[in-house]
């Protein structure tokens, strides 16, 4: 079995039924499989449970199953497996990593906290493990907001590592947090012009904005929310049209949820395509899920000693979202 390129890399007969396969393995495994709104659509189709990082990390911590096969990027593998030390975690391909949390090396952030002594660290969940470890609380963009209200208005904050949402917190919260220089590749790149281009193309289309984009692209929002509120945002609303300014991958659970209604990808700045997608969260194919069940590899290991550490700022957030009603 080789797994040297991060997943399992074996051949596979072309006349097999992938999906009964996938679903007989998985039942065979006592296995959940778990994936992201901005996973492919097949990879969404296939899953017991499919939500943003919050729900994720929520499933996580409350599943029975033995065995968590998570269909998205390397650290939400990790959160999972923090929660569950006793259960086997399996990301079909290990080289799903996310740029954001690669903007925030733990060395570097580990020296920027020490820096700047007093403050809470407040970390989002797109982060590897080892950063993790040096917070106070992690939040994700379902409940950043909530959570830096949460504290005392005079606590001194250190948020990291995405500028963007940071800086969408503070202006929202009045606070004042520093913010590490880190940002997430995909929603860095949508374009102004095009998306101003768009609307006039559709005026009656409501914008829905991520908020690790940029303060331009979110002031032309109608709603700035989690992939998870844009996604309710879009079945509630009356309008028949949306430009979504988030990874594509959402506009598969919107159309599903939404039949009768439009959704329009907003494009990158880069002149190649008309949506934009994260490259990492694509990585996961059937093949490498049908392999992953069939080897049970490759599997998410944490040391446990940064485990023992991440623990608890992930089930920090998880009780102050509970407290506060976000999640039961």
């Amino acid at each position: 079995m080789n797994v040297d390129k991060g997943y399992v890399d074996e051949p596979i007969d072309p006349g097999l039924d992938l999906r009964s396969e996938i679903l007989r393995l998985k039942q065979e495994r006592g296995a959940v499989i778990m994936a992201h709104y901005y996973q492919r659509p097949e990879i969404q189709q296939l899953a017991d449970h499919i939500g943003d990082s919050l729900a994720l990390a929520q499933l996580a911590a409350k599943t029975d199953a033995p065995v968590i096969v998570l269909c998205g990027v390397h650290f939400m593998g990790e959160t999972a497996k923090i929660l569950c030390p006793d259960k086997t975690v399996i990301v079909p391909d290990l080289s799903a990593g996310c740029s954001l949390a690669d903007s925030c090396p733990a060395d570097e952030f580990e020296a920027y906290v020490k820096a700047h002594p007093g403050h809470t660290v407040v970390s989002y969940v797109n982060t590897s493990a080892a950063v993790k470890a040096l917070t106070d609380v992690v939040v994700t963009s379902s409940n950043a907001k909530q959570i830096v209200e949460s504290l005392p208005e005079d606590e001194p904050i250190i948020f990291g590592p995405d500028r963007n949402l940071g800086n969408y917190i503070n202006s929202i919260t009045g606070r004042k947090m520093l913010l590490w220089d880190g940002a997430c590749h995909v929603h860095e790149q949508f374009s102004v012009q095009k998306l101003m281009d768009l609307r006039r193309e559709h005026p009656e289309a409501k914008v829905l904005v991520h908020p690790e984009c940029p303060k331009p692209i979110r002031i032309v929002a109608d709603k700035v929310g989690s992939t998870q509120a844009l996604l309710n945002y879009a079945v509630d609303n009356e309008a028949q049209e949306f430009i979504v300014c988030t990874e594509s991958g959402i506009l598969f659970e919107m159309q599903r949820r939404c039949p009768n209604k439009t959704f329009i990808p907003a494009p990158p700045d880069d002149g190649k395509c008309a949506c934009n997608e994260c490259n990492y969260m694509k990585l996961i194919t059937l093949e490498k899920l049908y392999n992953s069940l069939r080897y049970m590899q490759p599997t998410i290991e944490v040391d446990p000693v940064i485990a023992q550490r991440a623990v608890r700022p992930i089930e920090r957030m998880l009780d102050i979202s509970r407290q506060l009603g976000i999640i039961k």
